[in-house]
């Protein structure tokens, strides 16, 4: 252990207070597809909160990680955290971090976050890979406050930030799921159709997620159509029809006049792969009023409906700001009557449908001609409006735990940086909080 701030304040080895567990993957033979043994994380590309079906038998049970273990990666991109919400077994891309004492967890796991940009310096020994060493995990260097009282205090500050955006995030997740089971219930299964027809439904009458004022709105029978069954009434029209469908591209990289000083969003593939929820609302990149000059489609207006359209295809969102697109994207611009909404659940719940018409044969793209000539069951106006209605609040509200979940982060990460350098005093940061009720 070596003094390294005045004061109260050390820095210590990783090792001096956590074990440390590199992962191995378990022999291939060990896999499995039938849902048995443990989940198994073999690196970064697993991680998440959400863990994917069990699907292999561990063998090596000194490298499971047990709920509440903090998980490093150890390869490219190495040092980013989680945190285990469930037995699991890990692979060489990880490293279990396990405090000796348990009231330090949460505090190592901050500092390790804070921490993360460290790593990129290391270039580590693999091929293709960059991969930390033990060596290298053990004798991380972190900020180690003398005082336990202090490190839960901590923990305690940027633990109550990290709750109210998980708890965004659940609330989210629970609006998400409503919004998808309304748009399945109605446009794919037909049920308020069903229910009418069965007898299950009268006027007047309601039935979960029908109340008895939508009764006349949906027929009381099932027509043939190409698409088989529909309701009566109701049409089969290309997409084209519902969506103007346009595209984008990337203005010259080397041309520094279309980005320095960028002041439009400038949106690609990879801004929307790590949504947690269908919402943009902010960029990587910007472009300037001659780089925005370069784009076709130009900027396109806020409630764009936003899908890629290649490697891979069916990233979505909604623009909440106004954006432009490189040539990754199919970009949904509703046509007058039609709901962005009904737009964005269409093509989640139709995914399969739309990668059915791409082709290519280093990666599928399905191209913006391709894509607006598939077929498409439409509702009639009415039903059209009542589902926007009805959705639109609980989109709303996603987007509102979006944005504060931005500003919570970003507060969280800038008292990270000043607390675990000592820059910033505890009692001060309670104090902080406090005044604004988190």
């Amino acid at each position: 252990m070596s003094k390294a701030m005045a004061g109260e304040w050390w820095e210590v080895e990783l090792r001096e207070v956590a074990e440390l567990i590199m992962g191995q993957s378990p022999p291939g033979k060990t896999y499995n597809q039938s849902g048995k043994g443990l989940p198994f994380f073999q690196g970064v590309s697993d991680f998440g909160y959400r863990h994917p079906t069990p699907r292999t038998y561990c063998t090596a049970p000194s490298r499971i990680a047990q709920p509440g273990d903090i998980l490093l990666s150890v390869r490219a991109p190495i040092g980013r955290v989680n945190v285990a919400d469930q037995q699991c077994a890990i692979g060489r891309g990880l490293a279990i971090v396990r405090p000796r004492d348990s009231t330090d967890a949460r505090y190592i796991e901050c500092t390790l976050r804070y921490l993360e940009p460290r790593w990129q310096a290391v270039e580590g020994g693999g091929s293709v890979f960059g991969n930390a060493r033990r060596a290298d995990v053990e004798r991380l260097l972190i900020p180690w406050p003398e005082s336990g009282r202090d490190r839960r205090a901590i923990a305690h500050i940027l633990g109550t930030l990290d709750d109210k955006i998980e708890l965004n995030r659940r609330m989210s997740e629970t609006l998400e799921q409503m919004a998808r089971a309304l748009f399945k219930a109605w446009f794919v299964d037909f049920e308020p159709v069903r229910a009418k027809m069965e007898g299950r439904w009268q006027r007047g009458q309601s039935l979960p997620g029908l109340p008895a004022h939508l009764y006349d709105l949906f027929p009381a029978r099932l027509v043939d159509s190409e698409l088989g069954e529909i309701p009566e009434g109701w049409e089969i029209r290309p997409i084209g029809d519902l969506a103007e469908v346009v595209g984008g591209s990337t203005p010259k990289t080397e041309r520094p006049e279309y980005w320095e000083g960028g002041t439009h969003h400038w949106v690609t593939p990879k801004d929307l792969s790590g949504l947690s929820m269908p919402v943009l609302l902010d960029t990587e990149r910007k472009i300037t009023d001659a780089g925005l000059a370069q784009i076709s489609s130009g900027l396109l207006s806020r409630g764009t409906v936003l899908l890629s359209s290649r490697a891979p295809i069916g990233y979505l969102a909604i623009a909440e700001v106004p954006v432009a697109v490189n040539q990754g994207f199919i970009a949904m611009k509703p046509r007058r009557g039609i709901s962005n909404l009904f737009l964005l659940r269409w093509a989640h719940a139709f995914h399969d449908e739309i990668v059915s018409h791409a082709n290519g044969s280093t990666f599928l793209e399905i191209s913006k001609s391709g894509f607006r000539r598939i077929r498409i069951v439409a509702p009639t106006q009415p039903v059209m409006n009542v589902f926007d209605r009805m959705s639109q609040p609980l989109y709303r509200k996603v987007v509102e735990n979006e944005r504060e979940s931005r500003t919570l982060a970003a507060l969280r990460d800038a008292l990270l940086r000043k607390l675990i350098s000592g820059e910033l005093r505890v009692k001060d940061a309670e104090k902080f909080l406090k005044e604004r009720n988190l």
